[in-house]
């Protein structure tokens, strides 16, 4: 039981702690966000950092279970890294939009991101639909994210 609650510790904090690095290496590029003109359904600042700390904590909690289903290792380690290649593209994402301003660049990087999540919500169903569930808030998010990165290039080019 120790096992089990150390590995979801580990797993939150993980998924958070590339949020946290995300929001670092973006805190000098976010001023212009304020400045720039946005499409309608754009939510305030407030509800980003509010919204991505909920999902992070759902991305770490699924990934968990993951962790500790009774799954073939195989299996496990094939949704569990395609989930860390989602990561690292969420990442990056955040880099490739608010400090290169390559807002073209990022909508299909985006795309790519929406089918890595896709991709591990389809893995994840076949060892725990629950986690695959968890997952869905974080795919709607990102295609809602789709939408207002598209528009911001487009009002904005």
């Amino acid at each position: 039981m120790k096992q089990k609650i150390k590995s979801y510790a580990l797993s939150v904090f993980l998924a958070l702690a590339v949020g946290g690095l995300s929001a670092l290496l973006t805190s000098g590029g976010m001023d212009f966000y304020s400045k720039i003109h946005k499409p309608p359904l754009s939510p305030p600042s407030i509800a980003f950092p509010i919204v991505w700390t909920i999902l992070f904590i759902l991305m770490g909690i699924s990934a968990a279970i993951i962790y500790n289903s009774d799954a073939l290792d195989t299996e496990k380690r094939m949704a569990l890294t395609t989930y860390a290649i989602s990561l690292i593209f969420n990442l990056l994402w955040s880099v490739i939009f608010f400090n290169f301003r390559w807002f073209l660049f990022a909508f299909f990087w985006l795309l790519a991101l929406l089918y890595l999540i896709l991709r591990t919500i389809i893995k994840y169903y076949k060892i725990s639909p629950i986690a695959a569930y968890l997952q869905i808030p974080y795919l709607l998010w990102v295609a809602f994210a789709g939408y207002l990165n598209f528009a911001i290039w487009y009002i904005n080019r």
